[in-house]
């Protein structure tokens, strides 16, 4: 029996393993991976580890946890200027829709003003959204709902429809459901005419004609990766290749990830998206116990408010939570 603490652990940790695994390969085609590496099926080196993807969505454990229900949009933006905008934090960088936000706010905007930019679509908030959905089983749209508090801050329009489409996912998934009831659940969330919709039912329909994960790569590159934009963080894009891989990959952890870290572009982003929504429906037991040594403490590299925050205790603490009195009292 998988219980709601090993799904919560397969999620989250689903989560870093696809963004540490996906690193090395983030930003270049299929073709240029192939061309390196052959096929990656491992990770490359003893010091590759997780990214902004698994650090921000620490960060949005710690505020889940202390607010539960009545976390908003606010309350993400005064933590961003009190923990991340601070001369005492390491901080490296993210994506460009948090940078955007970060000046936005030291100028003094407040969300949603602070979201609204010129790179307003990206992923950001797709990686990071797994927290929402693991607290809010069962309810894709209050996982939705708690996404869009925190998507407010740095994203608008497509970037927060797919960080919405990600946490109503991981909601169904961590229920047990079919691909195919996780699918159709978590779409109603979103616009039907929105980009992400279309790119997901796009994704899945190619991953769905091809026989593996492994030959879905170049028809799903072909059909949703915007090639032609020099940046690789579009999160229409990275959702719609997500959820192609996890069709393509009939479910199963090990090819999802893999097939992600292989398709190029934003790998890291789109590994975390397909290891947390397969980690949530199956589990931790199908994430190989090397890999999830590997990444089961975080560096803080680009967070210093997340170091050392431990991503098994953080899980079990978002389960307990999802269980606990104070949760099921819905407002």
């Amino acid at each position: 029996m998988i219980t709601l603490q090993d799904r919560a652990r397969g999620s989250f940790i689903g989560l870093a393993v696809g963004d540490a695994l996906g690193s090395p390969t983030e930003g270049k085609t299929p073709d240029e991976i192939s061309s390196r590496w052959g096929r990656v099926i491992d990770f490359l080196s003893e010091d590759q580890g997780g990214s902004d993807d698994t650090e921000y969505a620490l960060f949005s454990s710690k505020l889940l946890l202390r607010h539960k229900r009545d976390l908003t949009s606010q309350i993400v933006a005064d933590a961003y200027r009190r923990d991340i905008v601070n001369a005492a934090n390491s901080y490296k960088g993210a994506g460009f829709s948090e940078m955007i936000a970060i000046n936005n706010l030291i100028k003094g905007l407040q969300p949603p003003a602070s979201g609204q930019h010129l790179h307003s679509w990206s992923d950001g908030l797709a990686m990071r959204v797994a927290p929402y959905g693991i607290t809010s089983v069962g309810d894709p749209h209050f996982a939705a709902h708690l996404a869009k508090e925190d998507g407010l801050v740095a994203n608008a329009g497509e970037g927060i429809f797919s960080g919405q489409v990600v946490a109503a996912a991981i909601a169904v998934a961590m229920t047990g459901a079919s691909f195919e009831q996780i699918v159709q659940t978590a779409l109603e969330v979103i616009p039907k005419n929105s980009w992400t919709a279309s790119s997901i039912t796009r994704g899945i329909f190619i991953g769905n004609s091809c026989t593996d994960v492994w030959s879905s790569l170049k028809p799903l590159h072909a059909s949703l990766a915007c090639s032609y934009y020099f940046w690789p963080d579009v999160a229409p894009e990275a959702v719609g290749l997500a959820f192609g891989l996890i069709a393509a990959a009939r479910g199963k952890f090990e090819d999802a990830v893999l097939g992600a870290v292989n398709i190029g572009r934003d790998t890291d982003t789109i590994a975390a998206i397909a290891g947390a929504i397969c980690g949530a429906s199956q589990g931790i037991q199908v994430i190989p116990e090397q890999w999830t040594k590997r990444i089961s403490v975080s560096q803080g590299i680009c967070i210093n408010a997340v170091k050392n925050m431990n991503i098994i205790e953080t899980a079990d603490d978002l389960a307990l939570l999802a269980q606990s009195q104070s949760w099921s009292k819905k407002p």
